[in-house]
């Protein structure tokens, strides 16, 4: 245990901390943020900023608790090992197929979005095309790459990442410098704001997802909790400095009576950049933030995919031959690309969704896995998560409320703006 605690204090040769942030930002942010301005505008700028700060407190915590648990185990060991070695058999299935359900309904919820923003993308280039065609369009393209190979993807991704980067600064550089104060701090419609906070917290929760990333972290750089740690914490912050300034650039341009129309109308992403594209000074930066949609979209929706493929191959034990990759491909994207046609403006509920069983996988089941690991190892002297049992209370209990607001919000119980 001394070597461990010892080597936790060393670097990691040629692993750099800010390699591991950027995996956990660029797995954070991503097309679920086009959904945090539409769902927030019931509640407005200052409470959608102290629920997004809440929340990232929250799931940065559940991430580190993962972790805890993660050390406890040989790097490389997945979250199905861990599950079924500290909770058992039942816990193991059900954490299993809320991560199936989260990565099928994410990748039918990018074919919605990646539809909607392929459309208003030709639209500009005078185009006309229905919704669900779009969608199909753009599934077609991107489950290409992932069938080829895992390295596709990876090289793709990068390129995409980098475009992303510089369209995001490109686009909202210029809206923040156009925000209007007065739209932020001083909002028109109804003076009614607090009860919109519950029905958006699973849109928070569904923003900052990263947990798959932790034992590829461990697996990355070895027992090494403080380097983990950092690339996290610094990856998440990150997240949240990014969608504060989505938050600036959308709620101080777009008054919030016009979110009324923009929800009646499905609230997808198509519809929100369109908005937006109508106070921007100039069609470069309508170019700029439209690609940058594209961008977003697309790179999450090959991150979702590549994960669902990778889960449904060693399920289902098929190799990696063309035969094996063909029949993976087809029970990968068959079944949300037919769901992006039949329902092709799903976007927004979707997303809720995946929240509802990221609440589970990504909040409850790793504050319940960190405290049967500190019962089977009393006298563990690694890394644990300051804050003792009462933390883990915590972050069970906020796993709790998000899943019930949602299903309260789904059957009309909450009040949802628009």
């Amino acid at each position: 245990m001394a070597n461990h605690m010892n080597g936790a204090k060393r670097p990691v040769a040629g692993k750099s901390v800010l390699g591991g942030a950027m995996i956990i930002a660029g797995t954070t942010v991503g097309a679920g943020m086009f959904s945090l301005p539409v769902v927030g505008a019931g509640m407005w700028f200052g409470y959608a900023m102290i629920m997004l700060v809440g929340i990232w407190f929250c799931m940065l915590m559940s991430g580190l608790l993962l972790l805890e648990t993660n050390l406890h185990f040989e790097p490389g060991a997945s979250f199905d090992t861990l599950t079924r070695e500290t909770l058992g058999q039942f816990w193991r299935i059900v954490s299993g197929l809320s991560i199936a359900f989260v990565l099928y309904i994410l990748t039918y919820a990018y074919i919605s979005g990646g539809g909607s923003i392929v459309n208003h993308s030709l639209q500009n280039l005078g185009i006309e095309l229905p919704q669900s065609v779009a969608g199909l369009v753009f599934a077609s393209v991107l489950a290409l790459i992932v069938l080829v190979s895992t390295k596709a993807v990876d090289r793709i991704t990068t390129i995409m990442l980098g475009g992303m980067v510089i369209t995001f600064f490109l686009a909202i550089g210029n809206l923040l410098l156009d925000v209007d104060v007065t739209k932020l701090m001083q909002p028109d419609g109804e003076a009614r704001f607090v009860p919109y906070i519950l029905a958006a917290l699973p849109f928070g929760l569904a923003s900052f997802g990263y947990h798959g990333n932790v034992p590829s972290l461990v697996k990355y750089y070895g027992k090494q909790p403080n380097t983990i740690i950092k690339a996290i914490f610094i990856g998440t912050f990150l997240g949240l400095v990014i969608y504060t300034c989505w938050l600036v650039a959308t709620m101080g341009n777009i008054p919030r009576s016009q979110f009324i129309a923009i929800i009646a109308q499905g609230g997808n992403m198509g519809v929100l950049v369109g908005a937006l594209a109508d106070v921007m000074s100039s069609q470069w930066l309508n170019t700029m933030l439209t690609l940058f949609a594209n961008l977003a979209v697309a790179s999450s929706f090959l991150g979702v995919t590549l994960g669902l493929f990778d889960f449904l191959a060693d399920l289902f034990g098929f190799d990696d031959s063309i035969k094996g990759r063909t029949k993976t491909a087809a029970i990968t994207f068959i079944p949300p690309t037919v769901m992006g046609l039949l329902f092709p403006n799903g976007f927004l509920i979707a997303i809720g969704f995946a929240a509802l069983a990221a609440a589970i996988w990504a909040v409850m089941v790793p504050a319940m896995m960190a405290y049967k690991v500190r019962k089977m190892h009393p006298d563990y002297q690694g890394f644990r998560v300051p804050g003792g049992t009462p933390l883990i209370g915590l972050i069970i209990f906020f796993g709790i409320v998000t899943a019930s607001c949602h299903l309260l919000a789904m059957a009309g119980l909450l009040p949802v703006y628009g």
